[in-house]
């Protein structure tokens, strides 16, 4: 009489695998839900005016979207994700995904317009003589060493670069005080983020059109005020620091940690 053994365990083996591989996926499901596609309007609180060209961040996936014609807009999220929304002229605001607006996918959303004070400027112009050698002398020139340029790897401003242009980041490493040394030693999750909003053409977009410096804040989790030191720190010069958009000032701080992680592995 034949016997089939070698078969049956076989087949033995392939249904519990199967059975594990199934009860995996319906696991991975609960755990790990997929993103879906969640939409809002967003208008003008006051006036009720439906705003266009708002700019959407998720911050979780750093992914980013903008508003059309009719204030509408649709983004990939999951439940408890943060959604940063902001346009010139209004309040930015952040939104928490929730269960409600997973469910009804939809929700309407109203910034805020921001109330401007105008300051006096004093423009100080510059006494010039005519003459080539003096004025040379009496106008200013800016040390501007280096600084990053979106779209090229490394970019340098011209003249000489700094001589201690490495020397602060190297010193930061055995200085456990210094702010380059607790800003990139507590912060590498953020900073891969950084890296992350460049790959979005919304983002991108946004950034390059940005100067205040907020997007870049909140996504690090520092303040303000403390930008302008970290690139200061990474010898990025006083014009960089005023006069660079948003998107360059992500590509500085990017760079600089890169140098801070090979600086560290030598």
């Amino acid at each position: 009489m034949l016997t089939f053994k070698p078969l049956n365990q076989f087949m033995r083996f392939f249904t519990v695998l199967l059975f594990i591989l199934v009860s995996f996926a319906s696991f991975s499901q609960k755990t790990f839900p997929d993103m879906v596609k969640v939409n809002g309007v967003i208008k003008d609180d006051n006036s009720l005016k439906l705003l266009s060209n708002v700019h959407i961040i998720n911050f979780n996936t750093v992914k980013g979207t903008i508003t059309n014609e009719k204030g509408y807009f649709e983004i990939d999220a999951q439940v408890n994700d943060t959604l940063h929304i902001s346009i010139l002229g209004y309040q930015s605001i952040r939104v928490r995904v929730t269960n409600d607006w997973i469910n009804s996918k939809s929700t309407e959303i109203k910034l805020t317009e921001k109330a401007y004070a105008l300051e006096e400027v004093v423009v100080t112009p510059y006494t010039l003589t005519g003459y080539l050698e003096i004025d040379a002398k009496i106008i200013p020139i800016p040390e501007n060493y280096r600084y990053g340029i979106s779209g090229l790897s490394y970019g340098y401003e011209a003249g000489s670069k700094s001589p201690n242009a490495i020397s602060r980041v190297v010193s930061s490493l055995f200085n456990p005080a210094d702010l380059l040394y607790n800003f990139f030693g507590k912060k590498p999750n953020e900073l891969k983020k950084l890296k992350e909003m460049k790959k979005d053409d919304t983002v991108r977009s946004m950034l390059e059109n940005k100067f205040d410096r907020e997007t870049i804040s909140i996504m690090l989790g520092v303040d303000k005020k403390e930008i302008p030191e970290i690139l200061h720190r990474c010898n990025y010069s006083e014009t960089f620091i005023k006069t660079a958009n948003d998107l360059q000032v992500l590509d500085a701080i990017s760079d600089c940690y890169e140098e801070y992680k090979i600086l560290k592995k030598k």
